[in-house]
């Protein structure tokens, strides 16, 4: 989307753009990549370093055409993460702008709230400080996305201003691939059942495209809810059978745009909710999430160099035949 500036607005301000009129706050800040994701902008407004106009913005505010809303000084505008070395993170690529590592399952990938200690982004900036001044929200630590805690595999990172902008653009773009594994319980349904709306057979054998639109839902957007809630936005996931485990299956989700809590949504949609999601389906003692993002492909953020990264597969991901 485009970034235009007003004149005498403050530097790196943006103009709310007539098709965006009545756009909240935080959605607006998402969609203009100023912070990483919608959860991001809502922290950013409550620690009062987003302006409207030139005056702190206050929560829920609906904007109008012409607008300027910027990341600005503030209370917490200062504010960075205490870096954490104890967390020892796998780095699986790295250059100059960028970087990839393998998020551990159980650990959040930036503070979710005060007090917050190992994070990815601490464990990030512990090792790559620059991270730290990369994203717009300091406590980003530079993540140019987000996986839910529970959720391990590939994160990427900016290591400067420029590279979260262009990173955050080659996330975004339809050419970006994100490639996840699930455990699920259950049978997979076969390719000729009747699923209702927004499922159709998919391009591969034994497989599914899913096209519900996710909206958030509840008081803090903890959960979504497809083709309603809070600005559903378009949402696209591919399932694949990759191999049938007596009561269990494991499968492929490939996405382009990931929206909140997409593949866990969707595959519940079809029937066949993650194994240990204690949201969409059911949790289950000793075992955690086995929802795993495996593999991004996307264009070099600065080179437009095609970039494949991998996470390694945990045990549960793996083939058994």
């Amino acid at each position: 989307m485009s970034t235009t500036r007003e004149e005498g607005a403050a530097e790196g301000a943006l103009v709310v753009a007539m098709s965006e009129a009545g756009c909240r706050l935080d959605a607006f800040l998402a969609r203009r990549q100023l912070v990483a994701s919608t959860s991001a902008a809502r922290r950013a407004v409550a620690a009062g370093v987003v302006r409207v106009n030139g005056c702190v913005a206050r929560k829920g505010v609906h904007l109008a055409p012409g607008d300027t809303v910027d990341l600005g000084g503030g209370p917490s505008a200062g504010q960075v993460l205490v870096p954490t070395p104890e967390l020892d993170l796998t780095v699986l690529y790295q250059d100059d702008d960028i970087v990839a590592v393998d998020k551990p399952a159980g650990v959040p990938a930036h503070p979710l709230r005060p007090g917050d200690a190992a994070t990815v982004a601490s464990a990030l900036i512990a090792r790559f400080p620059e991270c730290a001044a990369a994203s717009p929200d300091a406590r980003e630590g530079g993540l140019g996305h987000r996986l839910d805690v529970a959720t391990s595999g590939v994160l990427l990172a900016a290591r400067r201003r420029e590279a979260w902008h262009r990173l955050r653009e080659a996330l975004a773009a339809p050419l970006c691939e994100k490639i996840y594994l699930a455990e699920i319980r259950g049978g997979f349904p076969p390719t000729d059942a009747n699923l209702g709306g927004f499922v159709v057979p998919g391009p591969r054998p034994a497989s599914f495209v899913v096209t519900a639109p996710i909206g958030r839902q509840g008081r803090h957007g903890g959960r979504v809810k497809l083709a309603s809630g809070r600005q559903p936005l378009p949402a696209r996931t591919e399932v694949t059978l990759l191999e049938k485990r007596v009561t269990l299956a494991l499968v492929e989700a490939r996405l382009s745009r990931g929206r909140a809590h997409q593949v866990r949504a969707h595959l519940a949609h079809l029937g066949i909710p993650v194994r240990g999601d204690p949201i969409y389906g059911e949790a289950e003692a000793d075992i955690g999430l086995r929802l795993h993002a495996w593999a991004i492909s996307l264009l070099h953020p600065l080179t437009a160099r095609p970039l494949r990264i991998e996470a390694p597969l945990p045990a549960w991901a793996r083939r058994r035949s």
